[in-house]
């Protein structure tokens, strides 16, 4: 199978000819980590299992493709799958992130060489990449699911790499293996870890996702054993670190009841009607005021569109707007209002043009209290 076309395609696609990491792209057979995946297929209303071996063209345009693919939903690997499985309900839980975003991450880190490197398992494929950069002795590459960990560790061998490999909650730790000069998470965290800070060099660099925005965080050791950094005018999101098979239930059926059929407290929108996941600086905003906050949203056969917020203390709003350039009628109930705050958001966007949670100066103390600030802006994780 001539995967190294493919792989030369894509390095040249997503980084300069010539880079260190071009060269890792165009070096790693990543179908080899990703032999099975879900593919969303709308006239089946669900998520396919695709094995790779079964339809090789299929495998390679998949797997060189700058793109992230889904290996896991729920709590069902697709590994554990029969192709063909039809998936129709659950969130994602694991995948292999699209390369150009995982060497995104890397440069954010500025991996050098002798850099003892912490990274996030996976597919395997992000830890390919640093081994390929750094050698393999310099990468230890972590997971808290244990079937990921051996699956990769496995592939990982297969190809002649051979990084420590462990199964270890990354946001309480403690971390294995010591001291490092980088950890490099692809996988969002809520607010920094003081296990990482802790696990960091003097001066070393942390580099990750804050979970429900679309901010990228780095920031270097300082010598109080807090640290200091920006966010990336980049936007990116990774899926949510968790701690089980799965990923808890935060809001209750009840509460996204009220919201699809309540009365509340009812007015109209000042703004077009926004589905907030899909604004970037708009959702990071919100939910570094209120975090915790879950969404949905329909479009309606007249074009009609709806949105609807909730919230794990019981709070909620729905929105519906009768056609895309009309007012939205509002309805909100619950102990706090969901989408007065985004009207704020709204504003303030429309008034400077942007809105300050790029670019941001972080903070962290020792203790992984995590503060943004830019102009007279600020908030704490």
């Amino acid at each position: 199978m001539d995967w190294q076309m493919h792989a030369r395609r894509l390095a040249d696609e997503i980084d300069r000819p010539g880079s260190c990491w071009a060269a890792a792209v165009a070096d790693t057979p990543r179908h080899l980590l990703v032999p099975r995946w879900y593919e969303r297929d709308r006239e089946v209303g669900g998520r396919v299992v695709r094995d790779g071996a079964a339809d090789p063209d299929a495998w390679l345009a998949a797997a060189y493709s700058d793109t992230t693919l889904v290996t896991r939903v729920g709590a069902l690997h697709a590994d554990a799958a029969e192709p063909g499985t039809v998936v129709t309900s659950g969130v994602s839980t694991s995948s292999s992130t699209e390369p150009g975003l995982v060497v995104s991450m890397y440069r954010h880190a500025e991996l050098t060489d002798g850099c003892r490197t912490l990274v996030t398992t996976g597919t395997g494929y992000g830890t390919a990449l640093a081994c390929h950069r750094l050698g393999s002795d310099l990468v230890t590459s972590i997971d808290v699911d244990r079937y990921l960990v051996e699956a990769a560790t496995g592939r990982l061998d297969s190809l002649g790499l051979r990084p420590e490999t462990a199964v270890c909650d990354l946001t309480h730790g403690p971390l294995p293996g010591g001291e490092y000069d980088r950890i490099v998470s692809t996988v969002s965290v809520p607010t920094i870890p003081a296990a990482w800070l802790k696990a960091l060099c003097p001066g070393g660099r942390l580099v990750t996702t804050i979970t429900g925005t679309g901010l990228i965080l780095y920031a270097d050791k300082t010598p109080d054993g807090g640290a200091r950094g920006k966010t990336s005018y980049e936007p990116a999101s990774f899926m949510a670190a968790r701690q089980g098979d799965d990923y808890e239930e935060t809001v209750p059926a009840s509460v996204w009841g009220e919201a699809k059929y309540g009365d509340g407290e009812a007015s109209v929108s000042r703004h077009l009607l926004v589905f907030v996941p899909e604004t970037w600086s708009v959702r990071s905003m919100l939910q570094l005021q209120i975090p915790g906050i879950e969404h949905r949203h329909r479009w309606h056969p007249d074009r009609g569109h709806t949105v609807w917020m909730t919230h794990p203390d019981g709070s909620w709003a729905r929105a519906h707007a009768p056609a895309p350039r009309e007012a939205a009628t509002v309805y909100q109930g619950g102990p706090r209002r969901l989408w007065d705050p985004l009207e704020d958001i709204l504003d303030r966007l429309n008034w400077l043009g942007e809105l300050p949670v790029y670019g941001a100066r972080v903070t962290i103390t020792p203790d992984g209290e995590t503060t943004l600030t830019r102009g007279g802006w600020t908030a704490t994780l």
